[in-house]
């Protein structure tokens, strides 16, 4: 007994650590209204569906054994289940209430489970846009449908249990007999059982009913949209009247099993029901698939015409994609005089501020120039901001957080992993268009602690997207802050973050949530101790918020004096009429798509979504702010009336925030994937999928998944000046041919934020898309022997960066970085810059500047020729006549040797000259190959 009791409670105070630390929690981040409303609606659904589930069940239970026939047949079967019925004898009162209980614990655990169906339903704000076919607001279809549908499949389960209840009971008593002579049920019984089959029935009408207005959000396939969502011309002219027949025919059959009560026999309703059973296979499934057979195939396109339209429109609202800018574009343009190619070039350094720095690559540039301790890491892939530079001017902005690297702890113990090393150190930036010597990342905020042009800031990071250990700081044991010549240097957590263990109930609550006993005693935890947990931004928001999806790239920022996360977030729904669904997961990958930059999804099946809050996450303190971003949202404006005081307004937003708000990644993926098929609005070209676009595979990778966007500072045709965007392309379907280029003004502070321009090419245009200009880069011999040499040098690889795509006048641009990683360093640098426009001959050439001179003819090539006499810019002798390959690739080598030593000196002067000797023995290598290969021929 005593051994009983002890584990029980050990299992309630398990439970009891759950939720005593989910509230600790949700209180420590000032959200504890969610956690509090998130519970009573769970627990009042609980126990409102799992009492009328077991009233329900076990009222229909007692009325059959109080209809039970005073005597029993005398008969073989009643014989069997008379020692049945005297085993059950003496608990009947019990068995009927464990019973009972059980179908409502189940019952009520499925009713909380959909609570936020609940809270939609009780807050719903209405949209304000009615559908096209029953002029209902589209409030009904996102808010009140889903929980009429829920009610009804509760319904359902009550009242199927509640028969077989009755049944078995009735059975059980002799009011139902099997094999006894007679009368197979007692009019008692009957009358019971007809009841519930005529409450059954009236169900059924009621989905009927229902299922005429889910015509308006029923998914099918189209032949030019596999997400065709809505109402045919099938469901209108056959589906729509067949559900209301079946409607009235459910409701008469429901009133002849009622009145089985009084007629005491069940022909008439057994009639009815097989009449609506043969009614449901031949008007709800016969009859249509002749109208879709006869009527709809012999002439498709012009029945369907009316509803794709109307699937359109809603389609291009629900993702706010109805005002997308499309504007014919050439994109072949062809100079015809120099002076045309002169100001091509002019243009060229206007149109757009290309970012050779990216951020998918150079990583682990900054992860060995910048790591500093092992302990500390980068994220895989880096982040694209705008920061000031020195002269007030904005700037493209390459930045990642050092953050802390468990894996790197010289010696791993429950101490230093929880205690010591506590916090990573520091913001690191790079311009993102310009590049130091030697190909490395132009560093305007670097070292340890940190420092540059970024303004003064709290550099401590102890929230951060590879932060998911929990630590426990601001007690006894001091943390390492950081380390520099002079050696350690101690911290102690100032911030009010976490949960405090100063409370020895906390701590044994966390001990057992955590399952670490040492929580419980350890001496390392004492008076102002805090725990710190759930410290990945997106984790913080989606948790604060679990009413929101979360974009999968958080972006760090200097903000205010302190390091902020952004992070955006949307609202969906999957009921808005009309408009086609899409699978979240699948529209948002691409190239770049891994678990850490995967989108947090409620529900992956949505077609409809706003970017509506804009959040942040202090990486010091935690600190989580909701802010209201589309302030016209009817499902963020039921979700505040839901969780009131948990959104700030949006003219609480700071200045500098804005600043460094910008366009979601996701949603412009989620657009793009809908504008390969909705960018067309007119029904017949809809139809016949001739202007079908796809989006296009990343060519820099062998991956085969999409290009991922980018952002970049460009100016779009009609643009008066470069605004920070978001751009993308589009081939038309199963070609490789440029079809479109889509960008977004992705600057907050813009008053065309979020505006979507699409340049659509010619269906026959010659330009290339990204495959095509990959290859056209790759298979240029010049180039390809110019890589080879490189890559034979020191037995290097050869990354490539971003390709980007720039329209510049009438034609468009191709500009795409080529880093080195050597043999002897884990880290790329740029050394190299790929550049084609329409037509012309592909270059490879050292610098962005350079590259664009000779594209346009300002200058010649010099991949490939000769240095100019006395060695040109690199001041060195011309080499002599004769130089075979060999010779110039030793010339190279040593070159690269006393570079590398002037960079470890630090002789910048040095390591700048030891790169031009090495520049122009790679040429002569290259010039030399190419006159042995034509020899040889």
């Amino acid at each position: 007994m005593t051994l009983g009791v002890l584990a029980v409670l050990a299992m309630l105070f398990v439970m009891f650590s759950g939720f005593w630390t989910d509230w600790l929690w949700y209180r420590s981040v000032h959200f504890s209204s969610v956690f509090t409303t998130t519970l009573w609606t769970k627990i009042g659904l609980f126990f409102a569906f799992g009492i009328v589930m077991a009233i329900a069940v076990g009222i229909n239970v007692w009325l059959a054994h109080r209809l039970r026939p005073p005597l029993s047949a005398m008969s073989t079967e009643q014989q069997s289940l008379d020692r049945y019925r005297m085993g059950i004898a003496p608990f009947k009162k019990w068995a009927l209430v464990a019973v009972t209980a059980v179908i409502g614990l189940i019952a009520g655990a499925s009713a909380s489970g959909e609570w936020r169906t609940w809270l939609q339903w009780v807050n719903g704000v209405p949209f304000g846009t009615t559908d096209p076919q029953f002029h209902k607001d589209v409030s009904f279809y996102a808010f009140d449908l889903p929980w009429y549908r829920f009610l009804l499949s509760f319904g359902f389960a009550c009242v199927v249990l509640s028969l077989v209840a009755a049944a078995l009971t009735h059975y059980l008593y002799g009011g139902l007999r099997l094999t006894s002579p007679g009368s197979r049920a007692t009019a008692a019984a009957t009358g019971h059982l007809s009841v519930l089959l005529g409450l059954f029935v009236s169900l059924k009408a009621v989905a009927y009913w229902l299922d005429r207005y889910g015509l308006a959000v029923k998914s099918s396939g189209l032949k030019s949209a596999d997400n065709w969502t809505g109402l045919r011309y099938v469901d209108a002219n056959a589906y729509l009247p067949a559900k209301t027949i079946l409607f009235f025919i459910a409701a008469i059959c429901a009133v002849l099993f009622f009145a089985t009560l009084w007629r005491r026999t069940w022909q008439l309703p057994v009639i009815g029901f097989g009449l609506m059973v043969l009614s449901a296979v031949l008007i709800g499934g016969l009859y249509p698939a002749i109208v879709q057979k006869f009527q709809v195939q012999p002439n498709e396109q012009a029945k369907e015409a009316p509803y794709i339209e109307k699937n359109i429109k809603a389609t291009r609202d629900a993702y706010d994609i109805r005002d997308s800018d499309v504007t014919s574009y050439k994109g072949n343009y062809k100079p015809t005089s120099d002076e045309d190619s002169q100001r091509l070039r002019d243009d060229a350094d206007t149109v757009a501020s290309m970012r050779l720095l990216d951020p998918n690559v150079v990583s682990p540039a900054f992860q060995q120039q910048q790591q500093v301790r092992s302990y500390y890491q980068f994220p895989s892939t880096l982040d694209v901001d705008r920061y000031k530079d020195k002269d007030g001017k904005e700037q493209d902005t390459v930045i990642g957080l050092r953050e802390l690297n468990l894996a790197g702890i010289p010696e791993r113990n429950w101490i230093n992993d929880h205690f010591k090393y506590t916090h990573g150190y520091g913001a690191v930036t790079a311009k993102g268009t310009e590049i130091a010597d030697g190909g490395g990342p132009q560093y305007t905020e670097s070292d340890l602690p940190s420092k540059g042009q970024l303004p003064p800031h709290e550099q401590r990071v102890y929230y951060g997207e590879k932060t998911t250990q929990y630590s426990i700081v601001g007690g006894p044991q001091k943390e390492l802050d950081y380390s520099d010549d002079s050696g350690e240097k101690s911290y102690r957590y100032q911030g009010k973050s976490g949960v405090s263990l100063s409370n020895p109930i906390n701590r044994a609550a966390y001990a057992v949530a955590f399952g670490e006993p040492q929580i419980l005693y350890s001496g390392a935890i004492g008076d102002g101790s805090r725990i710190l947990y759930n410290r990945t931004p997106k984790e913080r928001v989606e948790s604060v918020a679990p009413w929101l999806t979360i974009d999968g790239d958080a972006y760090p920022a200097v903000i205010d004096g302190r390091i902020q996360w952004i992070v955006d977030a949307y609202t969906t729904s999957n009921g808005y009429p009309y408009a086609s669904r899409t699978t979240l997961g699948d529209s948002t990958a691409d190239s770049l798509t891994n678990g850490q930059r995967a989108v947090v999804a409620q529900q992956n099946q949505v077609n409809y979504i706003r970017n509506s809050v804009k959040a942040t996450v202090d990486a010091y303190d935690g600190t989580v702010k909701l802010y209201q971003w589309d302030t016209k949202d009817p499902v963020l404006k039921t979700w505040m009336k839901a969780f009131p005081g948990t959104v700030e307004k949006k003219g609480d937003i700071s200045p500098d925030l804005l600043a460094h708000l910008r366009y979601p990644q996701d949603l412009f993926k989620v657009q793009r994937q809908l504008l390969t098929t909705y960018h067309v609005t007119d029904p017949g070209t809809f139809y016949t999928g001739s202007e079908r676009w796809q989006i296009p595979s990343d060519p820099t990778t062998k991956s085969g998944n999409a290009v991922p966007p980018y952002y970049l500072s460009m100016k779009m045709p009609g643009q008066k000046q470069q605004a920070f965007s978001l751009t993308t392309t589009f081939t038309p379907n199963k070609k490789d041919n440029l079809g479109a280029f889509m960008a977004v003004d992705a600057d907050a502070t813009s008053n065309d934020y979020g505006k979507i321009r699409l340049l659509k090419l010619p269906a026959q245009t010659p330009v290339p898309g990204p495959q095509l200009a990959q290859s056209k880069f790759n298979s240029d011999p010049t180039i390809a022997n110019e890589l080879n040499i490189l890559k034979k040098f020191g037995d290097s690889e050869i990354e490539y960066g971003n390709l980007l795509t720039v329209p510049l006048d009438e034609g468009l641009l191709y500009v795409e970085p080529v880093y080195l990683r050597g043999a002897n360093t884990n880290y790329p640098l740029l050394k190299k810059v790929l550049v084609s426009y329409g037509d012309s001959k592909p270059v490879l050439e050292n610098s962005l500047k350079d590259a664009l001179d000779v594209v346009f003819g300002k200058k010649a090539p010099t991949t490939g020729s000769e240095p100019p006499p006395g060695g040109g810019q690199t001041g060195e002798q011309p080499p002599p006549s004769g130089q075979t390959v060999q010779q110039a690739l030793s010339d190279a080598e040593k070159a690269y040797d006393d570079g590398e030593k002037a960079r470890v000196a630090g002789d910048w002067g040095a390591y700048g000259d030891a790169q031009k000797r090495l520049k122009a023995a790679l040429d002569r290598a290259a010039k030399a190959s190419e006159k042995g290969g034509k020899s040889g021929s």
